[in-house]
């Protein structure tokens, strides 16, 4: 299932090189190089070299990137890099953390190379760099733009630096949950989950995983209407949602007064699950940045039934135009539309084929 996941256009990693290429850009000699949200790609294996550290927090990325031999791993706060390369996520505030993420890493005279899709916000994007740098200078090809600057030690800087770094720390969002800019539905409870938790039966029980579980809303939810459900699993392919994951539904048994065990997993479910339930709860994604991937949908429905006891049940949202019914009727005997609303529909699952 590796290849389910939408891939980087090479165009993007061409064009974040090019700079390098040119020579107005140096790869240091020292190796010490980082790269964030790093994708794999031909021109990543032509330029990177050993001891560059590659940073991801999607897990069919970070996958993808430790097939092919780089090192993958989280730099810590006080690391320093003569180079630090970038491919800033769409989400502004998302993306302003992870520059001044960047600029940390790179003080003292490193720079900070960054490219952004033209169609994604490329102008903005390096407006904010400038802002935490002084001056950028940049290049367009492939229809995005690529820029850069020096990172130096300056506390004037810092101000502006330390205020997007918090950018990045789980914060309440509408609904009550913490949550961080740039997760699903971050801001708010998305509807389809909402609606599907509204039509969860109150007698769940038992061994209980959420697919998908974003910052914890679904399970959440499951903790405070069904008693007695005993163990909840949480597997999230976004690292970056996983604390506040935790957060939300150690809150959540607290609330609850009973003792309910849950575990919080970096997985992505499309690999499968060795570990059997009495009941999933999914929202699926169905794309990715600006790819509609429906096939991520329906691997979530097959690794689901994969992963159900005989008698365990599916409970998933999805748009109501996703064409799902066909695989779910291939992994399970009985599947029923519970509810319709707001485009989107409620189905149960029963009777796993094997």
């Amino acid at each position: 299932m590796a290849g389910i996941h939408a891939s980087m256009p090479d165009a993007v990693l061409d064009a974040l090189f090019l700079p390098v290429s040119s020579g107005s850009v140096r790869v240091p000699a020292d190796g010490r190089v980082l790269f964030l949200r790093a994708r794999s790609g031909h021109r990543l294996r032509e330029v990177a070299q050993p001891g560059w550290l590659c940073e991801q927090s999607f897990k069919p990325f970070a996958d993808a990137l430790m097939r092919e031999g780089f090192n993958v791993g989280e730099a810590t706060p006080d690391a320093r890099f003569s180079l630090v390369l970038v491919l800033p996520p769409r989400q502004r505030e998302e993306a302003r953390a992870l520059f001044a993420r960047a600029a940390r890493h790179a003080e003292g005279g490193g720079v900070v190379l960054a490219c952004v899709p033209n169609a994604e916000g490329a102008k903005s994007a390096q407006a904010d760099l400038a802002a935490l740098l002084g001056s950028v200078q940049h290049l367009s090809k492939h229809k995005c733009r690529v820029f850069w600057g020096v990172s130096e030690a300056s506390p004037g800087d810092r101000p502006v630096r330390d205020a997007w770094l918090a950018l990045d720390a789980p914060q309440a969002n509408a609904a009550g949950f913490l949550s961080r800019p740039g997760l699903f539905a971050w801001d708010r409870a998305d509807k389809a989950s909402a609606l599907l938790a509204a039509h969860l039966p109150h007698d769940l029980r038992g061994r209980v995983a959420d697919f998908g579980a974003g910052y914890g809303y679904l399970a959440a939810r499951i903790v405070e209407r069904c008693r007695q459900v005993a163990s909840i699993d949480l597997y999230e392919a976004e690292a970056r949602a996983l604390e506040p994951a935790r957060l939300n539904l150690e809150r959540a048994v607290q609330g609850s007064g009973r003792a309910v065990s849950f575990q919080v997993h970096w997985h992505d479910v499309t690999a499968g699950i060795d570990r059997r339930y009495e009941a999933i709860v999914s929202n699926p994604p169905f794309h990715q940045g600006r790819a509609d991937l429906p096939e991520l949908g329906r691997a979530f429905i097959a690794r689901a039934a994969d992963a159900l006891v005989a008698s365990g049940q599916l409970w998933l949202v999805a748009n109501r135009h996703l064409p799902y019914e066909a695989t779910l009727a291939m992994h399970f005997e009985h599947v029923d539309t519970r509810a319709m609303q707001d485009g989107f529909k409620v189905i149960q699952a029963t009777g796993v084929r094997r």
